[in-house]
């Protein structure tokens, strides 16, 4: 009879802590909780969980529900809950430090809501948790210590996208069981506590976008479980350790961009034989790149911004030590200091190669016709370099190519009428080589286009209405210091989206047609150093938004608009 008494208060506090957490829910769009009343057992209310024998509340599942409101200290009475998750709501306020009384915790998740204040301390009685998820929400303050001390048996820790302080708590290396460490886009710092080194098991930390700063503790590289390393975007200092390719075999992810690394990259880093990607971008790195010819699950190696490189051939023989890997897709190693030419048996790579940077080295020699059989090319950028010979006509084979930028190098010969067949184009920067001949009509064909930098080369000839026919180009349209002649055509004033015009330092000449009125997005236009004449069209009081033109230089006639007055 006792126990019974005792069943049915347990089932009373169960039901009066829903009831008390329906209270304070003032936004409920999918009508959760409409079950929630005197006519249905709270066994059977929508999201609600009971063990079979005692019918106590065991589960609690309120996610993705869009619901509004905060969480009442009455949850802490819910003794025989296991797991908890709220996630995916806009519940705010602060986490109730009652929830320290469920000893029987095993997971919570509160993800992605609005909860403000700080970590409970509390919490750190649950020494049951296993899985702590409290992403995405606007907590303050520090990472209690007390979490690392008594949660001996948590496995998953998920901080992401707070506002959390401070330093990383040492005593989160006895966490003995911990599997997963993530608490990126905060505000940590201090340095990575070197006791996370003892924790066996650890297979995944994530801590980017902190100010976390110093060397990254030697006792990380020795974790043999760890497959996902990521803490770009902090202030880490330091070397690669020389023998990384002989503990974290492992390894799939490295991520460590945007730090203040410096030293060279091991040549033992060719031993990870399961690294996926490789993002060491923005950093201090420097010597050359070594062989990574075993690494035959690579998909993207990230290494711009740096110091890499000697100025000198050999710095591109790791580039053909990527020739057999069937799952490279991404390169980038912009400004950096490498040396040498782009390998003739390009067209050996991967056919999911679809990305490829190399803007501000040291590039010398010719673009390989190889290039053609990357059918899956999207992104070429090869500007600033030294490379001269004709572009390849082969290259408007390549129909997934989105952008193609080679500006800046020694380029010669003319616009292959090929480009007009890259559909999908949306970015052609072909500025400050020295081409010739006339801009290809057929580019017009490219109705993606949304920038077009041809600039500071030696093209003659008209400007192709065609060109001015794509609607879809609105950011840039680059034409200055070349020797076009003819008019502006009239259609200039179909891009109606276009935001910069520069046809300056040309040879054109006529009227201004009256359409460019019609370009109402442009907030720069330079017509300057050509031979325009007649006066300036009354449509252009149309263009509200111009900030920025120079109209200096030509024959222009009249007095100077009105509208113009402002500038």
């Amino acid at each position: 009879m006792q126990f019974a008494s005792s069943k049915l208060a347990g089932n009373e506090t169960d039901r009066l802590a829903l009831l008390s957490i329906k209270g304070q829910i003032t936004y409920d769009p999918f009508g959760i909780m409409y079950s929630w009343n005197n006519s249905f057992h709270h066994c059977s209310w929508q999201g609600v969980t009971c063990s079979t024998r005692h019918q106590r509340v065991t589960l609690l599942d309120l996610s993705s529900k869009q619901l509004v409101g905060t969480i009442v200290p009455q949850i802490g009475n819910m003794s025989f809950l296991r797991k908890l998750t709220l996630r995916n709501n806009t519940i705010n306020g602060e986490i109730p430090q009652e929830i320290g009384r469920l000893f029987r915790l095993q997971n919570l998740e509160l993800a992605n809501n609005s909860f403000n204040g700080e970590i409970p301390v509390e919490l750190s009685n649950c020494s049951r948790l296993i899985y702590l998820d409290l992403d995405g929400n606007r907590l303050t303050g520090k990472i209690p210590v007390e979490l690392g001390l008594y949660l001996r048996n948590l496995q998953v820790l998920f901080l992401r996208s707070n506002n959390l302080t401070g330093e990383l708590p040492y005593s989160l290396g006895n966490l003995s069981s911990l599997i997963a460490l993530a608490a990126p886009e905060n505000r940590l710092e201090g340095s990575i506590p070197y006791s996370l080194g003892q924790l066996t098991n650890l297979s995944y930390i994530s801590l980017g976008a902190n100010m976390i700063s110093g060397d990254i503790p030697i006792s990380l590289f020795n974790l043999s479980s760890l497959y996902h390393f990521a803490a770009p975007v902090n202030k880490l200092k330091g070397s690669l350790p020389i023998d990384i390719g002989s503990t974290l075999l492992g390894l799939r992810l490295l991520y460590l961009h945007s730090n203040l690394l410096s030293g060279v990259v091991p040549s033992s880093i060719s031993n990870l034989t399961r690294l996926e990607k490789i993002s060491l971008s923005r950093n201090q790195l420097t010597g050359k790149i070594p062989s990574l010819e075993n690494l035959h699950n690579l998909q993207g190696l990230g290494m711009h911004f740096n110091n890499l490189g000697t100025g000198i051939e050999d710095d591109m023989d790791f580039f053909s030590s990527l020739v057999n890997i069937t799952s490279f897709r991404e390169l980038s190693l912009s400004v950096n200091n490498i040396g040498g030419q782009l390998p003739k048996n390009i067209g050996n790579f991967s056919t999911k190669f679809r990305s490829i940077g190399f803007a501000r080295n040291k590039l010398f020699g010719r673009i390989p016709d190889g290039f053609v059989s990357l059918s899956n090319m999207e992104i070429v950028s090869l500007e600033y370099n030294q490379l001269i010979g004709e572009i390849p006509v082969s290259l408007g084979k390549l129909q997934k190519l989105k952008y193609f930028y080679v500006n800046g190098n020694k380029l010669s010969g003319k616009i292959p009428s090929s480009i007009g067949n890259l559909t999908s184009l949306y970015g052609l920067n072909l500025a400050q080589n020295n081409l010739e001949g006339t801009i290809p009509s057929v580019l017009g064909n490219c109705q993606l286009l949304q920038m077009l930098y041809l600039s500071r080369n030696r093209l003659s000839g008209a400007i192709p209405k065609e060109v001015l026919s794509i609607s879809a180009l609105s950011i840039q349209l680059d034409l200055p210091g070349n020797q076009l002649s003819g008019t502006l055509p009239l259609e200039i004033g179909s891009l109606v989206n276009l935001g910069y015009l520069d046809i300056s330092d040309n040879k054109l000449s006529g009227k201004l047609p009256s359409t460019l009125g019609s370009c109402i997005r442009l907030e720069n236009l330079y017509v300057q150093g050509n031979m325009f004449e007649g006066v300036i069209p009354s449509s252009l009081s149309s263009l509200k938004g111009l900030a920025y033109l120079d109209f200096s230089r030509n024959n222009f006639s009249g007095v100077i608009p009105k509208y113009f007055e402002t500038f």
